[in-house]
């Protein structure tokens, strides 16, 4: 019988560090000697060998297609995969569904495993950057993201480095042959992180939001994507707001959220009061942190965008909280139409975004993609107006 081939995660286990140390170690990073001397007694003693997976996912193409999202919960993600599912049934394949938990490492660990099983076409919402997503590339993957476009590295996130233009980009060392596979096997090598230039449900400061919104047009990676016109629809949102008489409008925004802070900010215009440009992570307790934080910081906002639809509903049951009448108290807009948004009381005024078209339009592209080049796809959004708004004069 064929012993099981030892993973990345098997060698962080028995050398008793984390996977993030394994690769670090393996691609030449740093770490002290003990441990790098530890790490690579262990990976020859299980007989790692990373470079298989590239090989075998050349020598073996399976049928279907992978999906993964941050969030299965999430009701937009549901509608995004409605559509994938339908256009994949109309074709006959079958789909891997995984949830990455907006982590860039478990996002990894999902890729190796979808190779591992020789699905070599997958339609991602990214949580991870191009360290995550060009090893899949290079090993013959075929991707196409949706929603968003991964996240650019930038080499320093300190609190006192959070100007876009402190960063070369490209300027990681290449270690391609090492560092490509160990992003294979399931982890990848550690990633800069880029926010958007408010504060985190902590009162942190995040980096800044030109360099998510450099991310998006700079594309270092050649994938193709269907997303939403997010810049017209946030701007859309604060002209509807600016004309009810709203001027200390604040965003509530979250993982994946940097072309929508980026327009946020381009619509308001300079200068931009950081204290109304807050974040969380990806949970819904943050998210409540995050709003319930921002209404008791700042009394004084009267409109509040929030970048999507588990952040909304944050919103909402903190000014519920706080006994903040809507839209009496604080206006809502909120990125995302649920169906929940029109139930509330009064209905949510919101940025509707065709969720399951954006599905449906990635499963097309990538099922096209061994025929022809398919090209990015931008799907137009609508403000739809209810009831969570009110004039302030």
């Amino acid at each position: 019988m064929e012993s099981r081939r030892a993973t990345i995660k098997d060698v962080a286990e028995a050398a008793g560090v984390g996977v993030a140390t394994v690769s670090r170690v393996l691609s030449g990073g740093s770490a002290s000697p003990r441990t790098r001397e530890r790490v690579l007694a262990v990976a020859a003693q299980l007989d790692y060998r990373p470079s298989a997976l590239g090989r075998n996912l050349r020598q073996r193409r399976t049928g279907g297609m992978g999906l993964l999202v941050p969030d299965l919960t999430d009701t937009f993600y549901g509608q995004l995969a409605e559509g994938v599912l339908a256009c994949a049934r109309s074709a006959g394949e079958p789909v891997v569904l995984g949830s990455t938990g907006d982590d860039p490492e478990q996002e990894a660990e999902l890729i190796g495993m979808l190779l591992e099983q020789s699905v070599d076409r997958v339609i991602a919402v990214p949580s991870g950057g191009a360290d995550t997503w060009g090893p899949a590339l290079k090993a013959g993957m075929t991707i196409v993201f949706a929603d968003r476009l991964p996240a650019e590295p930038a080499p320093d996130t300190s609190p006192a480095r959070n100007d876009p233009a402190d960063d070369p980009t490209g300027d990681m060392p290449e270690r391609a042959a090492v560092a490509d596979l160990m992003a294979l096997d399931g982890v990848p090598l550690p990633e800069g992180r880029t926010g958007s230039g408010g504060r985190t449900a902590s009162g942190g400061r995040t980096a800044s939001g030109g360099a998510r919104e450099g991310a998006a047009r700079t594309r270092p990676l050649d994938v193709p994507a269907v997303l939403a016109d997010d810049r017209t629809g946030i701007r859309t949102a604060v002209r509807y707001l600016r004309g009810l008489g709203h001027r200390r409008i604040a965003f509530l925004g979250g993982p994946g959220h940097g072309r929508r802070v980026a327009a946020f900010r381009e619509a308001v215009g300079a200068p931009v009061d950081e204290e109304l440009v807050v974040f969380a992570t990806g949970s819904r307790d943050s998210a409540y942190a995050a709003a319930s934080g921002l209404f008791q910081s700042r009394p004084d906002l009267t409109a509040v965008v929030t970048g999507g639809n588990v952040l909304g509903e944050a919103a909402v049951l903190a000014a519920r909280e706080l006994d903040l009448r809507v839209p009496r108290d604080v206006s809502l807009v909120m990125y995302d139409d649920v169906p929940w948004a029109e139930l509330c009381s009064p209905p949510l005024t919101v940025i509707a975004q065709p969720g399951r078209d954006i599905g449906y339009r990635a499963a097309e592209l990538v099922l096209r993609a061994g025929t022809r080049r398919p090209r990015s796809v931008v799907l137009p959004t609508e403000l739809i107006v209810r009831g969570s708004c009110g004039p302030r004069y």
